[in-house]
């Protein structure tokens, strides 16, 4: 039996989920923009499906718009932005909100990168010193993927409020692991994927307060109050609706489970294993992510002696062509690429037990021991 400690890169779906996306797609086939029967049923279970990602949100059904996934979302929102104008950012964004940001740059859009501190946090002063008169969208993470450190959002979206500055938040990470409440957080748009938190591939939304300037990135067709052109999932869309149910339900559950998991590896980590540190701060991370260095370790090699063990997590460095590039968000941090290279990322959630959290914690100190004689540590 695998553990699987990598629920910030995708999770395994909710048996409510699967449930719903098998009935929807055995016996409700319509298409949502036909006028008979079954595209009425079709188009029942796409604004059922608007309602619970709202009430999730806290938002309005209106404001939600269903797109194949938040990379598709933060594009839709970043490419409104025009030659000649400015937009605030971090430097520890996604690359679904990096890259874009890069093209657009090079197509004479000013970016202003905010650096965070070498816990992964950034200041919503930074955030508002970096702003200027012609500044035309402030544009955060909510969550890293890679450390779990929540940015003050909220924070944020006061000093963009006060200063007439749209602000667009990547929530990939955060929605269905903390709060994420539109009501109390200002943001003019923000980006979730179902796949994150129990719900399928394939499936997210983008909420706008005001679309007005922004352009469909998939034209086409009037779906979506013409804001996304192209026949609807239905099946994603309900699977995500249901995610979104079960998140609001459950959510003070899960953060106190998912937390008692993440802190009982680290206390095992660090109890077992000699030169090791934990990334970012205790009281500002995602109760699911803990974020290890292994000092004098390869990280990948590590991923990989893991997972031949049945023990699946994510590393701190990716592999191109040969060779080992340190995560950016990490070099952002300060870190060198070597210490980079010795980071790894475990992500709990639904299906974790804290018997498998003491297997892991059991295997970890030998194969990281084995690792690092290999290197010579």
């Amino acid at each position: 039996m695998r553990i699987y400690l990598d629920h910030n890169a995708t999770t395994p779906l909710h048996d409510e989920v699967v449930e719903t996306m098998l009935r929807v797609l055995h016996d409700d086939y319509g298409n949502p923009s036909s006028v008979h029967a079954e595209g009425a049923r079709a188009r029942e279970l796409v604004e059922r499906a608007r309602e619970q990602v709202a009430s999730l949100l806290r938002a309005a059904p209106e404001e939600v718009v269903f797109t194949a996934s938040a990379t598709e979302a933060n594009n839709t929102r970043l490419r409104a932005l025009r030659p000649g104008q400015h937009v605030v950012t971090t430097e520890i964004e996604h690359p679904s909100v990096e890259a874009p940001l890069s093209g657009l740059e090079s197509l004479g859009v000013d970016v202003t990168r905010v650096q965070a501190d070498s816990e992964g946090c950034v200041a919503a002063a930074a955030v508002a010193d970096a702003c200027r008169a012609d500044t035309a969208l402030i544009a955060v993470i909510w969550a890293n993927n890679e450390t779990g450190v929540i940015q003050p959002v909220e924070a944020i979206a006061g000093e963009a409020a006060a200063r007439g500055i749209p602000l667009h938040v990547d929530a990939t990470q955060a929605v269905g692991k903390i709060p994420v409440d539109l009501s109390r957080v200002p943001a003019s748009s923000l980006s979730l994927s179902a796949h994150k938190f129990g719900g399928p591939k394939g499936s997210g939304c983008l909420f706008m307060r005001d679309s007005a300037g922004i352009d469909a990135l998939v034209s086409g067709g009037p779906q979506e109050a013409g804001r996304r052109g192209g026949t609807e999932n239905v099946a994603g869309i309900a699977g995500l609706g249901v995610a979104c149910e079960l998140a609001e339900r459950e959510l003070p559950r899960r953060m106190a489970g998912y937390g008692k998991l993440r802190d009982a590896l680290w206390e095992g980590i660090r109890g077992s294993i000699p030169n090791v540190r934990s990334n970012g701060p205790q009281d500002r991370r995602l109760p699911n992510t803990l974020h290890v260095e292994f000092r004098q370790t390869a990280g990948e090699v590590l991923v990989q002696v893991l997972d031949l063990e049945g023990i699946s997590v994510s590393a701190g460095a990716a592999c191109s062509s040969g060779s080992i590039e340190p995560s950016r968000v990490l070099v952002a941090m300060g870190r060198s690429p070597e210490e980079a290279r010795g980071c790894l990322r475990f992500s709990v959630g639904h299906g974790v037990s804290a018997g498998q959290i003491e297997e892991v914690v059991a295997q970890l100190p030998d194969l990281v021991a084995r690792v690092r004689a290999a290197e010579g540590a």
